[in-house]
């Protein structure tokens, strides 16, 4: 710890550590579901697609419930009550998920996951098992949700309160590539957890961790003006912006802002611009985030519980997150060695970033090229993996631009309102998602897309989606908000 006035401490990047171990555990718990429904789960309770993308829809639609709000509770409680309950809250809803199955089997009065499986599909009573632990799983993800919408308006409103504006982009791309990592770790634990000791203790397990972060989190964290930790040279740092005045304490006191009114923020273009950001680009990647294990399992026959499947999941999420930590770096370059202001330079960055996500249109293509020197599979694998990290550098610098906007005081609500956008295009391209590749496969050779039959074409469909949707939230945001234009309130 380092105290002199001369010297500048560095306890920022500890917090921000914090930040990007509270989304990697995040994206974990998120992702258990989805590396374990098609090969373990599914077949006791007899799910299709459609029941599985029901599931997924109702957790994003509540995410984008909660997050209306959560915003504004973070702003009032504070980041640090705040995020302790968020995680408490998801931490349980994880594990919540791992007493679903005796519930079912209590109801349907059978004994055993082996008498489930014997039950014949498409009877009467595997309609009821599908429908009981739906509905429970639905619950579960619900608590999920729940407590997972709290994540990013409280990490985005620490950065906030520990950057400077220069350097948010960078600390937020530090602690977004938490969902890279927890992606990458998940395929190669979840699976063989489930496999081992059954797919409950998967969610028991990982979902236990969050309450490991929540002891350290209340010893770790306090506001930079009350922080023993921050020395009054780090302070000046962090209140760059804000600060004419030589005091950093007397600028910590006026840092966070005028307080604004929760219906106020959609008078302002600068709300919508972030809303649009979100709604046009979050459904893409919780698309290939619930997805791309069923994916490589239906086009390819890699189960995630099977090697190849985890190297493939492993890779993707392994390009997303080489890459989406350069392009948190990359404004900062514009602003620091090019001389652009903030906003100009992040709105560059992430037209760069909007080119990335364009592959998806040949991912299909090549995953079907007969005369592939390497296993087709790997061609999704990685575009996927590139059109990830251009979401993820896109992500950071849009959670950015917040912070060059808005007054500190009302960045978690902006954070929560543009997060309820985000979850309600997941809700309708993973719900929707379901559906289709559920008629695509029933309709077989009559369902077609780009030459493409049968359920390839729901996927090269929702690929095309994917492609351009960043294009288009860029340009609507451009047009929304031309230049940089903060907020006086």
């Amino acid at each position: 710890m380092l105290t002199t006035k001369n010297k500048i401490s560095q306890y920022r990047w500890v917090i921000c550590s914090m930040l990007f171990f509270a989304t990697t555990i995040n994206y974990m718990d998120r992702q258990v579901l989805s590396l374990t429904w098609k090969d373990f789960i599914a077949p006791e309770f007899h799910w299709t697609d459609a029941d599985y993308g029901n599931i997924t829809g109702a957790f994003s639609f509540f995410y984008a419930l909660f997050s209306l709000f959560v915003g504004k509770f973070i702003d009032r409680l504070g980041t640090k009550r705040g995020y302790l309950i968020a995680i408490f809250v998801w931490s349980l809803g994880a594990c919540l998920h791992a007493i679903c199955g005796w519930v079912t089997m209590q109801y349907a009065g059978l004994d055993s996951v082996d008498a489930l499986r014997a039950v014949k599909a498409g009877s009467q009573m595997a309609l009821m098992i599908s429908t009981v632990s739906v509905y429970l799983f639905m619950f579960c993800r619900i608590v999920l949700a729940m407590g997972e919408s709290g994540n990013f308006p409280s990490a985005i409103k620490v950065v906030a309160e520990f950057f400077p504006k220069k350097d948010r982009a960078f600390a937020t791309a530090i602690f977004n590539s938490g969902a890279s990592i927890g992606a990458l770790i998940a395929p190669l634990t979840i699976p063989v957890l489930a496999n081992y000791l059954g797919w409950e203790s998967a969610f028991v397990i990982i979902g236990g961790i969050g309450f490991v972060w929540m002891g350290f989190w209340v010893f770790i964290y306090d506001k930079p003006s009350q922080c023993k930790h921050v020395n009054e040279a780090e302070l000046a740092y962090i209140l760059q912006d804000d600060a004419t005045d030589s005091d950093a304490a007397k600028a910590a006191a006026k840092a966070d802002g005028p307080t604004l009114p929760f219906m106020r923020c959609f008078t302002y273009r600068q709300t919508w611009s972030f809303i649009m950001g979100k709604f046009m680009t979050d459904g893409v990647w919780w698309f290939y985030l619930f997805w791309a294990p069923a994916y490589f399992s239906d086009q390819f026959g890699y189960a995630s519980s099977t090697t190849m499947g985890q190297w493939l999941i492993f890779v993707l999420y392994l390009i997303v997150t080489a890459l989406s930590i350069v392009g948190g770096y990359i404004p900062k370059y514009f602003v620091e060695h090019r001389g652009m202001e903030p906003y100009s330079g992040r709105m560059k960055a992430m037209f760069i970033f909007a080119l990335l996500p364009l592959l998806a249109l040949v991912a299909q293509p090549l995953a079907s090229w007969k005369g592939s020197p390497i296993d087709p599979a790997w061609w999704p694998a990685i575009i996927i993996g590139l059109a990830g990290a251009g979401h993820q550098a896109w992500s950071a610098n849009l959670y950015s631009t917040i912070g060059d906007m808005f007054p500190r005081s009302a960045v978690a609500t902006i954070t929560g309102v543009g997060t309820m956008a985000g979850g309600i295009s997941s809700w309708a391209i993973n719900t929707g998602s379901g559906y289709l590749f559920n008629y695509a496969e029933q309709m077989g050779a009559g369902f077609t897309f780009l030459g493409f039959e049968g359920k390839p074409a729901g996927y090269m469909i929702v690929f095309c989606f994917c492609a351009v949707a960043y294009m288009a939230g860029w340009i609507i945001m451009k047009t929304l908000v031309p230049k940089y234009k903060p907020i006086e309130v």
